[in-house]
């Protein structure tokens, strides 16, 4: 079986996708174990279906967070899935794990990505340059920051009345039906 451990920073709604796709389809993956840097109701919802969890405080780790969550992993996991997550991880840990470390973004990399881009900066970022997309990415993680090679986008078609805040949403939507059909593209290549 394929394992893929989650890390998360919030709400956890992406790991919910990938739990409903679990529950609901023969995927041939399942998730080993969810990884916070804080408290969240991310480690909530993996409770609730029965998932392995285990808290890294970023405020106490700091620069050992990497450290430490590799130490719990191991070589259990076939693929490291960021969903949410907000810590950077370190070179030493995206290194060992090359091309087994995926994020999801929401924005067409690598339009507004990088440091400091993260929730509604994005998407005001984006109403305030007038584009006419968007969308979300899942891309590898390397040791920059939202610069990783790209696996799958989704765009999304950015109307008049649309704010940023009707655009989350939107590219939330989309989020949740990519980031699980990334991870069953890259199972059957690893």
């Amino acid at each position: 079986m394929f394992k893929i451990a989650v890390l998360v920073s919030g709400g956890g709604s992406n790991l919910q996708s990938i739990i409903d796709t679990i529950s609901t389809s023969k995927v041939g993956y399942e998730i080993s174990c969810v990884i916070a840097d804080r408290e969240c109701y991310g480690i909530e919802r993996a409770k609730k279906n029965n998932i392995e969890t285990k808290i890294f405080d970023r405020k106490i780790l700091k620069k050992d967070i990497s450290k430490k969550i590799d130490e719990y992993l191991g070589n259990r996991v076939n693929l490291v899935v960021l969903a949410g997550f907000l810590s950077i991880l370190d070179e030493e840990f995206i290194n060992k794990r090359r091309r087994r470390i995926i994020n999801i973004h929401p924005s067409l990399l690598p339009k507004f990505g990088g440091p400091g881009m993260f929730g509604m900066r994005i998407h005001r970022a984006v109403m305030e340059a007038k584009e006419f997309e968007s969308g979300c990415t899942v891309h590898y993680v390397d040791a920059g920051i939202d610069t990783g090679e790209i696996i799958e986008q989704k765009k999304v078609k950015i109307e008049v009345d649309d704010t940023a805040e009707t655009l989350q949403k939107k590219i939330l939507v989309e989020e949740h039906k990519l980031l699980p059909k990334a991870i069953r593209k890259l199972m059957k290549i690893n």
